[in-house]
């Protein structure tokens, strides 16, 4: 007998409203980060009389520099917490989280590509198609799901499935 197996339906994927919360919590977040990371730099500058890092990362002018530098926070924050969690902190205040098309967690190197995706110049554009599904998302593989309406949809599809395998 042919196995069906789950897979992720439109109808359990977060919102575009819920995704641009999402970014924004996150944003703040990593400025956040960001600013903790300066004054500790400066701190340890200040303490060691060692100013060669504060040098490189507070001190230098120019986009470049601000843009790598919030790259690889954007890329930390990310790959950290969405490895562990499957979830980032905007994600954990809407209820959603991130999963592969058969509802499964993403792996290390699936969030990685996620992660490293989401320095592309414009990235955020991406949202404004039809399907409101981000560049990081579909280069990835990965969507963003509303915990409650997945796991009730998953839960229903688990116990047909259950009911299937007792008529064998």
């Amino acid at each position: 007998m042919n196995q069906i197996k789950y897979t992720v339906t439109p109808d359990v994927l977060a919102s575009k409203g819920i995704r641009f919360a999402n970014f924004i919590m996150d944003y703040i977040a990593q400025v956040v980060i960001g600013i903790a990371i300066v004054v500790l730099i400066g701190l340890i500058s200040e303490l060691t009389g060692s100013y060669g890092l504060y040098e490189l990362v507070i001190e230098s002018e120019g986009r470049l520099s601000d843009y790598i530098f919030g790259a690889i926070i954007l890329i930390i924050y990310y790959l950290t917490i969405e490895t562990l969690t499957a979830r980032s902190l905007g994600k954990y205040i809407t209820k959603t989280k991130v999963v592969l098309y058969d509802g499964s967690k993403p792996t290390f190197n699936e969030i990685l590509v996620r992660s490293l995706c989401r320095i592309i110049p414009f990235e955020q554009f991406s949202f404004l198609g039809e399907e409101g599904k981000g560049w990081h998302d579909s280069i990835s593989k990965t969507y963003v799901v509303d915990i409650a309406k997945f796991e009730a949809k998953k839960a229903a599809f688990d116990d047909l499935d259950e009911i299937g395998r007792i008529g064998e």
